[in-house]
């Protein structure tokens, strides 16, 4: 039937109101991101983001079971091989968190070798994934997943050796391995918790005594409210935190908030055994 001039197409008018919702759910990130660049431009000054996650009338996390052939691509039955390069001398501690926690996940191929650039790796990095026992064949395994101390000035990462650039740096290989665990988040909530990793690494662990306790501040502030970092729900940002107040030796004096979230995490098998690492 023929339609007359004055009347709209039912699906165009479903695509104009899906449209408004599109950009009002735009303006609302925008908001949350430009709130989080304050820390940004003025890394020393007090930041309370936690706000924003109350702010949002949307579910902030739910988890689900991770497909790996979504998430890594299918392979046709070859074992999915993730290999990390890292350099002794600054182990990067989050990572053998994460791979503890994806142990309790998936049946687990873990490999720990040593590149001929480095003349001594410590036998506690050695044994960072424990004692490895007689393998099984690699098609009973769900990942595979190798360490190898290697003089390399950040860690670095690949899970498909032939076709891609690696993932270089400590929060980056954190944020994708935590991904692996099949937590979804929220626009605002992802950016967040991605805030709070930049945080961790650039600040936390790398920054100066004035920015250290600007951090500490906050993380007492978004603590006070939530028992985790971002929520209810222990995500990345908490690994690379904990991870950071470790290395730098920073949990002595840490406020009181703070000190309950460490001992939350230190409850946790992963993070206890790799305190044992820093002994």
């Amino acid at each position: 039937m023929p339609m007359y001039k004055d009347e709209v197409d039912p699906s165009l008018q479903a695509l104009e109101s899906r449209q408004d919702e599109i950009l009002k759910r735009l303006y609302e990130l925008k908001a949350a991101v430009d709130g989080l660049s304050k820390m940004i431009q003025t890394p020393d000054a007090d930041f309370d983001a936690t706000n924003i996650i109350h702010a949002d009338e949307h579910p902030s996390l739910t988890v689900n079971a991770a497909d790996l052939d979504t998430l890594l691509g299918k392979d046709y039955g070859a074992l999915k091989d993730i290999v990390i390069n890292a350099n002794p001398s600054l182990p990067p501690l989050s990572l053998l968190v994460l791979h503890s926690l994806l142990c309790e996940r998936y049946k687990i191929l873990s490999a720990v070798h040593t590149h001929s650039s480095v003349k001594c790796v410590p036998e506690n990095l050695l044994k960072c994934f424990g004692e490895q026992t007689k393998k099984q064949s690699r098609n009973e395994y769900q990942l595979g997943f190798t360490l190898i101390w290697k003089d390399v000035p950040k860690p670095q990462m690949k899970f498909s050796i032939q076709t891609m650039c690696p993932i270089e740096g400590e929060g980056n290989i954190a944020r994708f391995l935590f991904s692996l665990l099949g937590q979804k988040h929220n626009a605002v909530t992802a950016t967040l918790i991605d805030s709070w990793v930049d945080t961790a690494i650039f600040q936390l662990k790398e920054g100066s005594n004035k920015e250290k306790a600007a951090v500490l501040r906050s993380m007492n502030t978004a603590l006070g409210r939530t028992s985790w970092l971002v929520g209810s729900e222990l995500t990345v940002a908490d690994v690379v935190a904990w991870c950071a107040l470790q290395q730098t030796e920073s949990t002595n004096a840490v406020p009181a908030n703070v000190q309950k979230w460490l001992k939350s995490c230190e409850n946790l098998a992963p993070f206890n055994s790799a305190l044992k690492l820093l002994k």
